[in-house]
């Protein structure tokens, strides 16, 4: 059985219909990813999944349980944690409150205090800026930041809404191996959201490509590589590669 799944899901907002009947998987310690030109419907499905948008039709059902149109809250709870597009961080408040925040609804305080450490050791920048407010980091450390503070609820599927957004080659391949690591260190599934195809390629082992608000085909990532539409939509095929 599945952990997530997205069944037929259909959502949006006021008279528009954004997604129409959405349907993915994906299992215990797998990352996957969705690719899709602007405007296809990836980071409102990303926000439908973890209740942000209500669902007009279908389901979510994460580890058996149905959980469709639950408040992100409970979500997180449950273990389903999204780190949004703009990574959002709390631009006045410091790292270690920022990182603090991730485990709002914890009541388990020691393990929370283990965890603000385990995230300053895999995010050794973080550790050196951690009385430093969140705003004066740059854009490659706040969405380090942002993942951290994701990682601290615990999540079972971590949901990432375009992690590479804006920052520099460089910087993309410390997001890339930070993705690569985060089911080893840190025991989750990851559900990741990108433009930078070179970057979702080489993470993931399955992917959804979304056109107009549909999956319009799916696979393991070495067939979708070589399909038709990947490459009409990527421009010939897939531009910046992410070197291992």
């Amino acid at each position: 059985m599945s952990l997530l799944t997205v069944s037929n899901v259909t959502t949006g907002y006021g008279a528009t219909v954004v997604n129409r009947e959405v349907s993915l998987t994906l299992d215990e310690g797998e990352v996957i990813t969705i690719l899709g030109p602007n405007g296809a419907g990836k980071s409102t499905l990303l926000r439908t999944i973890v209740g942000l948008v209500k669902p007009r039709a279908g389901s979510v059902t994460f580890a058996g349980e149905d959980l469709t149109g639950r408040t992100p809250d409970i979500m997180a709870k449950r273990g389903v944690v999204l780190v949004p597009e703009g990574r959002r961080i709390f631009a006045d408040m410091t790292v270690e409150e920022n990182l603090r925040l991730g485990a709002y609804a914890r009541r388990d305080a020691d393990a929370v205090e283990v965890d603000v450490k385990t995230m300053e050791t895999f995010f050794p920048i973080l550790a050196a800026k951690r009385q430093q407010k969140g705003g004066s980091l740059s854009g490659g450390q706040q969405q380090m930041l942002a993942i951290a503070r994701g990682l601290m609820a615990r999540p079972r599927v971590l949901l990432l809404d375009e992690p590479s957004l804006g920052l520099s080659p460089l910087l993309v391949k410390e997001i890339r191996a930070i993705i690569l690591d985060i089911g080893r260190t840190f025991g989750a599934s990851v559900l990741l959201v990108e433009q930078n195809a070179g970057l979702a390629l080489s993470v993931a082992t399955r992917g959804y490509l979304m056109q107009n608000g549909r999956i319009a085909t799916s696979g393991p990532i070495e067939e979708l590589k070589n399909m038709s539409l990947m490459r009409e939509l990527y421009l010939g095929g897939v531009a910046e590669q992410v070197s291992p």
